[in-house]
């Protein structure tokens, strides 16, 4: 392996992601084309596909199976199919190991638009003006896949490539379980580094909460609404715990004084009711009521001892309800059963992104808590791997009219080139 000042300035790096960034932006608008929700995700993995083997990559592209990682510490309950639970994988080997080798990782899936017809326009039109690139998952987070690629790619018109493996991770499962990136580790990708390159507005993630996911079914006692005080009604009782939960999670936010990361900001611990359904008729007191939860962990909580005080409490609260007590609500674990982490100070990664940044921004780079679930647990809980979660600058994600930054993606695919550059080293095509 050469010096990398033998081969190449960082000056010529960073104009290189200047002279292919018009391609990389037409490549990240047609990412975002692909409507890859959960459970659609596979056209859009075998678009990626397709360009991570014409650049001469060699690529994995498997379905998910919950059985090969269902009993690794990591894993996170399911209830749906996997049929499209796609995972692709591109390697780059050199001639010639001599760097530290590299995992880049980003998620497809994409959350749900909500009505669309509260756009400004269709969400997977994907469209950019000077300033910003519009649609779901533009920032969150199809911009960094293309930043992650197009980094190799600037380096690749110098004539240039990593002196040391480069895993391109592309994985699904992210907005629900985590359980993507998790297949992608048990199968066997392993490296120095990771970085992932997440819409965290151009900052380093120092620690990041833990999520669980559940379902509450509760019951009621159906009549007809003329007599409707003679039944019980399910949507009311989900009400009531509903309300409970706010007692819950207000408790949780006072256990932050045990965090230092987190005793600083005012509500780091946050219970969602994110989904509802009751009910079958409205002259009909409902029978039923479902409603699906998200909360957060603190780094270093137990997921399992969590769901049993979540289940505890549920208990708790239906015993408070006159119906409820003596048919207690049922709690169903279904998606993220993740726990947080802390990013550990002073490796040798943190240092050089922290320098890189610094030389492409003219900034020093900030630190962040994220209350957001990230990928970046199952490499620093289960492989023992410093990642670095730094991606570009983004508005309104999971919301209406979801855009990044053009600016913040260019910056960002500069300082990932230089990142590559110089912690894997360099050596020439041919």
């Amino acid at each position: 392996m050469s010096s990398i000042k033998a081969l190449v300035s960082h000056q010529r790096i960073i104009d290189a992601v200047d002279a292919v960034f018009e391609a990389q932006l037409d490549f990240t608008t047609a990412l975002v084309q692909f409507p890859s929700v959960r459970g659609q995700e596979g056209t859009c993995q075998d678009f990626l596909h397709d360009a991570y083997r014409a650049r001469g990559y060699s690529v994995d592209r498997w379905k998910i199976d919950p059985q090969e990682i269902e009993h690794h510490a990591g894993f996170s309950p399911i209830d749906v199919s996997y049929e499209q639970a796609i995972n692709v994988v591109a390697t780059h080997r050199p001639r010639s190991q001599m760097g530290r080798s590299l995992i880049l990782n980003g998620h497809v899936d994409v959350v749900p638009t909500g009505p669309v017809s509260l756009w400004q326009r269709p969400p997977f039109e994907a469209y950019f003006d000077d300033t910003w690139l519009y649609g779901r998952g533009a920032g969150d987070m199809k911009a960094g896949l293309g930043a992650n690629l197009f980094a190799l790619d600037a380096l690749r018109s110098l004539g240039l490539q990593p002196a040391a493996p480069v895993y391109l991770q592309s994985v699904t499962e992210e907005e629900c379980t985590g359980n993507g990136a998790l297949a992608a580790l048990v199968r066997g990708y392993k490296a120095d580094a990771a970085i992932i390159t997440e819409p965290v507005d151009e900052a380093l993630v120092r620690a990041n909460v833990g999520v669980i996911w559940f379902k509450v079914h509760v019951k009621g006692h159906p009549v007809h609404v003329a007599s409707a005080e003679s039944g019980s009604n399910a949507i009311d009782a989900a009400i009531h715990l509903i309300q409970a939960l706010k007692n819950f999670e207000q408790k949780r936010n006072l256990e932050k004084v045990n965090y230092p990361r987190f005793a600083g900001i005012d509500h780091p611990i946050n219970v969602n009711v994110g989904k509802i359904e009751g009910g079958d008729w409205a002259s009909s007191v409902p029978a039923w009521c479902t409603f699906d939860v998200r909360t957060g962990l603190y780094p270093g909580e137990s997921a399992e001892d969590q769901a049993r005080e979540i289940q505890a409490f549920i208990t708790e609260a239906s015993g408070q309800h006159p119906f409820l007590s003596n048919n207690p609500a049922e709690v169903l674990f279904n998606g993220f059963m993740a726990e947080g982490y802390e990013l550990t100070e002073g490796s040798q990664a943190e240092a050089l992104l922290s320098t890189l940044h610094a030389e492409v921004v003219s900034e020093a780079l900030n630190e962040i808590t994220s209350l957001a679930y990230l990928d970046a647990r199952v490499f620093a809980l289960y492989a023992d791997t410093p990642c670095l979660v730094y991606g570009p600058y983004s508005e309104n994600i999971h919301g209406y009219d979801e855009r990044v930054s053009l600016d913040s993606i260019r910056r960002v695919t500069k300082t990932l080139a230089l990142f590559i550059a110089n912690w894997c080293g360099l050596e020439k095509i041919s």
